[in-house]
C-alpha cells in the first residue's frame, strides 16, 4: 500500500530555496532549483520529462524536503531554460544532467538521481559519463522507455500497432498548436497522460503545464523521441536502480518497464503503480518519494551512519533487503516475470499486468499477436 503523505508540504514551504543558472553545451542556460534540508542531508537530483517543467516535481519535493536536499532543473527549452534550436538530442540530455551534477554537488558527494519519461532517458544517456559515475550512487527510472516509443504507445485508438505508429509519430513531432486550454483539451490530455481516476485539479494542472511548453521545443524533442535508441545504454547504468511505472500508461506502456528491468545490471522492480498513467510522480507522489527516500537511505546515508546505528535522517538504519519494501509498497509474484512490486491494492500481479498493458481489452503489448501486427 502507498505510504500516506505527512506534513511535508509545510516543511517544503519553510525550507530554504535557491534558483541558479547552469551553463551547458550549445549555449544552453539551465534553470536549476535547489531546496530542502541543508548538508549533510542526502541530495536527490530530479529530471522531468517532455513538455513538463520543474513544477512537475512539486509534491515529490515537498515530501522529501524535511530530510533531503532536492535539486531539480528545467530541461533545455522547457520551463525557464532557454531554447537551443537545433541542439536537441540524447547527447545534450546527458550534457545537461552532467552540468547540473557538477554545479550542484560537492567534491566526493554521492547522490540519488530520479528521472521521469525524458528525464529517465537523460539518466541512461549520461550513465557512462565520468561526472555521472563519480557522483551517482543510485537511480530511479520512472514512466520511461529507451526505444520503440511511437510503436509501443497506445495513444491512438487502433488495435493494430501498424496503424497506430504513423499517427503517433506525427503527433509527437507536430509543431501545431495543441488547441485551447479548455475542458475538452484537458480531457484529451487526461486520456493520453493520466490514469482514469485522476482528479479534476490534476487534469487541469497537467493541461496548463503541457500547453506552456513552446511548440518548437515540443516538436524538436518529439522528433528525438521518435527515433530514440538508448536500449544498449542500459548496460552502462550500473548503479542500483529502481524502475517504476504506471499500469495504465498509454505513452510508455508497462512493456517498457519489464524490458528495462531485464536489461539493467542492478535493478529492483519493476514497480507497477496500479491505475496510474504516465504522470506517476504527480499521480502518486507518496510512492515516488518513498522510493527515492529508500534509495537515498540505502545507498547514500547508510555509509555515514554513526556509532548509534542511526541513519542520516535520524531514523533507524536498515539492514538490507528490498528498497521497494522499505518504501512501503506491496510485493506480489508474477509467475511469468518474477517479483513485481504493486503500488496500490492486492491482486494477482500477472493478471493486472496483462490488463494494464492492454487498455480497452486489447491483447498485451508483448503478445505474439502484436509481433505479427508489426510485421
Amino acid at each position: 500500500m502507498t505510504p500516506p503523505p505527512h506534513s511535508a508540504t509545510a516543511a517544503a514551504e519553510a525550507a530554504p530555496a535557491e534558483c541558479r543558472t547552469v551553463v551547458s553545451t550549445g549555449g544552453a542556460r539551465l534553470h536549476v532549483h535547489v531546496s530542502g534540508a541543508p548538508a549533510p542531508a542526502p541530495t536527490v537530483v530530479l529530471a522531468h520529462g517532455w513538455t513538463c517543467d520543474t513544477t512537475f516535481w512539486d509534491e515529490v519535493t515537498a515530501l522529501l524536503a524535511a530530510g533531503h536536499r532536492v535539486v531539480r532543473y528545467d530541461q533545455r527549452g522547457h520551463g525557464r531554460s532557454a531554447p537551443t534550436p537545433g541542439n536537441y538530442g540524447t547527447e545534450e540530455l546527458a550534457d545537461d544532467l552532467c552540468a547540473v551534477l557538477e554545479a550542484t554537488t560537492a567534491p566526493g558527494e554521492r547522490v540519488v538521481v530520479g528521472g521521469h519519461s525524458m528525464g529517465g532517458m537523460t539518466i541512461v544517456a549520461a550513465a557512462g559519463r565520468e561526472p555521472f559515475r563519480e557522483r551517482v550512487a543510485a537511480a530511479m527510472l520512472c514512466s520511461t522507455g529507451m526505444g520503440r516509443l511511437s510503436t509501443e504507445a497506445r495513444v491512438m485508438p487502433f488495435r493494430s500497432a501498424r496503424l497506430r505508429e504513423p499517427f503517433q509519430r506525427a503527433l509527437m513531432s507536430s509543431p501545431l498548436p495543441l488547441g485551447p486550454a479548455n475542458p475538452a483539451g484537458a480531457h484529451a490530455l487526461h486520456y493520453v497522460t493520466l490514469g482514469p481516476g485522476a482528479p479534476a485539479r490534476l487534469r487541469e494542472r497537467v493541461a496548463r503545464m503541457v500547453h506552456a511548453c513552446p511548440r518548437r521545443t515540443r516538436s524538436e524533442w518529439g522528433r528525438v523521441l521518435n527515433d530514440l535508441a538508448l536500449t544498449e545504454g542500459l548496460a552502462e547504468l550500473t548503479v542500483p536502480t529502481v524502475v517504476v511505472h504506471g499500469s495504465a500508461d498509454r505513452l510508455t506502456p508497462p512493456v517498457h518497464a519489464h524490458r528495462m528491468a531485464a536489461a539493467l545490471p542492478d535493478c529492483e522492480g519493476p514497480v507497477l503503480l496500479h491505475g496510474r498513467g504516465h504522470m506517476t510522480p504527480m499521480e502518486d507522489p507518496a510512492a515516488i518519494a518513498g522510493l527515492l527516500r529508500a534509495l537515498a537511505r540505502r545507498h547514500v546515508t547508510e555509509g555515514a551512519e554513526g556509532a548509534d546505528g542511526r541513519d542520516g535522517e535520524g531514523g533507524p538504519a536498515t539492514d538490507g533487503g528490498s528498497v521497494v519494501a522499505a518504501a512501503g509498497l506491496t510485493v506480489s509474484v508474477d509467475g511469468g516475470r518474477g517479483p513485481v512490486a504493486v503500488g496500490a491494492g492486492p491482486g494477482d500481479a500477472r493478471g493486472a499486468r496483462q490488463r494494464d498493458e492492454a487498455p480497452d481489452g486489447e491483447a498485451p503489448v508483448d503478445d505474439p499477436a502484436h509481433e505479427e501486427e508489426r510485421g
